[in-house]
């Protein structure tokens, strides 16, 4: 699920960072819990992972936040598993959330622990509410995952990462820098170019204030729930089978001949092997011998005879 609070909040959120990014969290999770222990959807507390974004595809500045939710909750110390194809009416979910995040703000505005942008006056700041009172807050609600895997790749893709990946970069110098990005209105695949500070300007604004937490955990997810998750393990089981462990590591074959290979000794650091040498084993450890002249300009190696020794320890030779 992805609850996204509207754009004309963006100034709010940038005067008053801390209190929009924990008030954004805390109105998506009450407002999931809430429902969702009413009888007429679950009756049931369930699990929140919630993940705070406050990019878009370019980069700009567009708060939501992420949440993976349990496929059902328990109820007293009976789990109850959700039934229906949908988790909640997205009606009802988008108006309790706008509910609670518009009164949590009016509040904080009365009580003086907001601060307005500088060009706002109370009549910006009233027309700002009824605007965003009146138009309908965006509440993305996906399908269950029916396997693990699925839940793997939603963690993956949006617990890390950032506003720019690596990948999407195609260009940069001193003056400019281009990416990658997907427009949501065609789906087709484009490229922005931004002037180098504008585009450092834009990655910056997204580096979150110092100990702010953007993953948070709710309900059967906090750590003082773990008798509660220790019963839904005994109802539901972890495992389809019982686990076996090999008593042995398998055999490593050699591609060559097929003959088994013989593990002699770990060794700290990686030994590279040089042409025209011979393995020779010493109390300390692997060693290789030269076996034919320096042909290749490899350096300086012992005269016929003379080994040289790679302690398994220090990696020095003796």
């Amino acid at each position: 699920m992805v609850f996204t609070l509207p754009h004309e909040l963006n100034e709010i959120w940038q005067y008053n960072r801390r209190w929009s990014a924990d008030h954004l969290f805390k109105a998506s999770a009450e407002t999931l819990r809430q429902l969702l222990s009413d009888e007429r959807y679950l009756g049931a507390d369930v699990g929140l992972l919630a993940s705070l974004h406050t990019w878009g595809r370019t980069a700009s500045f567009h708060p939501h936040v992420h949440v993976l939710v349990t496929g059902g909750g328990l109820r007293g110390d009976e789990w109850r598993a959700l039934t229906k194809e949908f988790l909640l009416p997205v009606g009802v979910l988008k108006a309790k959330f706008r509910g609670k995040w518009l009164s949590w703000l009016n509040a904080a505005y009365a009580q003086g622990h907001l601060k307005l942008p500088g060009h706002w006056s109370d009549s910006d700041w009233r027309r700002a509410l009824r605007q965003v009172a009146r138009k309908q807050w965006n509440v993305r609600i996906q399908g269950p995952y029916r396997h693990g895997s699925g839940v793997v790749n939603y963690l993956s893709r949006y617990l890390h990462g950032g506003p720019i990946k690596d990948q999407r970069l195609v260009d940069a110098d001193a003056s400019r820098v281009s990416f990658r990005y997907r427009d949501h209105h065609d789906g087709k695949e484009k490229t922005m170019t931004l002037k180098t500070e504008h585009f450092i300007s834009r990655v910056l604004w997204h580096v979150p204030v110092k100990g702010q937490h953007n993953v948070r955990y709710y309900g059967l997810y906090v750590p003082g729930a773990s008798r509660k998750r220790d019963l839904i393990r005994k109802q539901l089981g972890t495992m389809t089978g019982e686990t076996v462990r090999p008593s042995e590591k398998p055999e490593r074959i050699c591609p060559a001949c097929g003959a088994v290979l013989l593990h002699y000794r770990s060794t700290r650091r990686k030994i590279s092997y040089i042409k025209n040498t011979r393995p020779l084993e010493g109390s300390g450890g692997i060693a290789q011998q030269k076996v034919g002249t320096d042909r290749f300009g490899l350096g300086w190696s012992p005269p016929q005879g003379q080994v040289s020794f790679f302690g398994p320890e220090n990696g020095r030779s003796t």
